[in-house]
C-alpha cells in the first residue's frame, strides 16, 4: 500500500467535511454545504480550491462537471486510518449485546453473533468459526459397526464432537481397542488437529512401530479418522438481503454486480481466504473495495476483526455493506462483539 499524502490542518479538516457529508447523504458534495454544515472558518472560494487540490491527489473526483465532490477509494482509506472518529458504545448498548449473544454451545454463540452483526448494522455478516485445524486434540474413540465399518468419534478440548464412519477391514477386539485408545489418547493429547496430522504421518513413519500390531493398528485408524485435507472452517452468513438495493432493478449493470456479490457471499472458500487476513493482521481491519482482492466487492468495504486469544486468534467476524457506510458505529460494533465472543467462548 502508498504512502498516505501529506496533508496541512486545513486540508484534512476540509477532507474529513466532505467523506463525513457524503458517508450521510451518498450526493456530490460542494463547497458551499461544507462551509454551511461545518467550523471550517474559511470561504466557500477557499474551500473549493482546497477541494481542487486534494482532488489532484487523488483523494476527491469529480464525477459531473457540475456537480461537488465524493471521495475516491484513496480518499476513503486516508479518512478511515487518519481522519475517522470512532464513538465508542454505551454501557446499555453493551449489555444489550452480551445478552444477544450469550449461549449455552460455541455454535449457538456464533450464530447469534452473525445475526446481531447483521441487525445493528443493517449489512450482511460473515462469522468464520474457529479453524479446525487450530482445535485441540482432546480423545477419541472407534465403535465397532457391521460389515467391516467403524465409528469414529472425536472430541477436541472446548467440547466439539466430530463423527467419522471408516472402512476397517482387521477385526479389533474390545481388549485391542481399548489398548488403542489409551494409546492415542496418551500420544496425540493436547496437540492442534494440524499437529495431530503431523505426529501421525511422522509416526507411521518410524520402523519400530510397523512391528507392533496395535501401534500399527491404532497409526492406521487415526491416519483414516484425521487426515482430512477437505476439512476447513464453517462460515456464517447473515443479512445478505440488506444489500439487494430495489433501485438496481432497471440497471443491467448494476444488477449483475449485485448478483455476482451475493454469489461471493455463498463462496465459503472466498469468505475464509478474505477473513483469513485478519487472523494475522493487528486489530480491526478495514479493507475497501480493490483490497478485498475479489471483483465481486470492488463496490464493497469489509470491515473485520478476529476473535480469540489474542496471541492466536481461532477465527474472524466481519460486516459486508457498501463502501458508503457508516465507518464509526460498523467499526465499533465489530470490535466490541468480537471481544464478547472470545470472551462466551472462553467460558464454555
Amino acid at each position: 500500500m502508498s504512502q498516505p499524502p501529506e496533508l496541512n490542518r486545513r486540508a484534512r479538516k476540509i477532507l474529513q467535511a466532505v467523506v463525513a457529508e457524503y458517508l450521510h447523504s451518498g450526493d456530490a458534495v460542494g463547497s458551499r454545504t461544507v462551509t454551511r454544515r461545518h467550523d471550517i472558518g474559511l470561504s466557500p472560494a477557499t474551500v473549493r480550491n482546497v477541494m481542487a487540490d486534494l482532488e489532484e491527489m487523488g483523494l476527491l473526483e469529480q464525477r459531473h462537471h457540475s456537480a461537488g465532490r465524493v471521495p475516491t477509494e484513496t480518499g476513503l482509506r486516508f479518512f478511515i486510518d487518519s481522519l475517522l472518529k470512532i464513538r465508542g458504545l454505551t454501557p446499555r448498548e453493551k449489555d444489550e449485546i452480551r445478552a444477544q449473544i450469550l449461549a449455552p454451545s460455541p455454535d449457538e454463540v456464533l450464530g447469534r453473533a452473525s445475526r446481531l452483526l447483521s441487525e445493528l448494522t443493517n449489512y450482511a455478516s460473515v462469522i468464520v468459526a474457529p479453524d479446525p485445524a487450530l482445535q485441540r486434540f482432546g480423545h477419541i474413540e472407534f465403535v465397532p459397526l457391521k460389515s467391516a465399518k467403524m465409528l469414529c468419534i472425536l472430541v477436541t478440548t472446548d467440547g466439539r464432537i466430530e463423527n467419522k464412519i471408516l472402512s476397517f477391514d482387521e477385526a479389533i477386539d474390545d481388549l485391542r481397542l481399548e489398548r488403542v485408545h489409551n494409546y492415542l489418547n496418551s500420544l496425540l493429547s493436547g496437540l492442534t488437529l494440524d499437529e495431530v496430522r503431523d505426529r501421525v504421518l511422522r509416526e507411521i513413519g518410524e520402523e519400530k512401530n510397523r512391528y507392533d500390531r496395535e501401534v500399527a493398528a491404532a497409526l492406521r485408524l487415526s491416519h483414516a479418522a484425521l487426515i482430512d485435507p477437505d476439512r476447513v472452517a464453517d462460515v456464517m452468513v447473515s443479512g445478505q438481503s440488506n444489500l439487494v438495493d430495489p433501485s438496481t432493478a432497471g440497471d443491467r449493470e448494476r444488477l449483475d454486480r449485485m448478483r455476482g456479490l451475493l454469489r461471493a457471499l455463498e463462496d465459503k472458500h472466498l469468505l475464509i481466504r478474505l477473513l483469513d487476513r485478519t487472523r494475522t493482521g493487528d486489530g480491526i481491519q478495514v479493507f475497501l473495495g480493490a483490497e478485498t482482492a475479489h471483483s465481486a466487492l470492488l463496490d464493497s468495504s469489509v470491515v473485520a476483526m478476529a476473535y480469540g486469544p489474542e496471541d492466536r486468534p481461532i477465527g474472524a467476524l466481519a460486516v459486508i455493506g457498501p463502501m458508503r457506510m457508516n465507518y464509526g458505529k460498523v467499526m465499533s460494533v465489530v470490535d466490541f462483539t468480537a471481544d464478547v465472543v472470545t470472551q462466551l467462548l472462553s467460558e464454555l
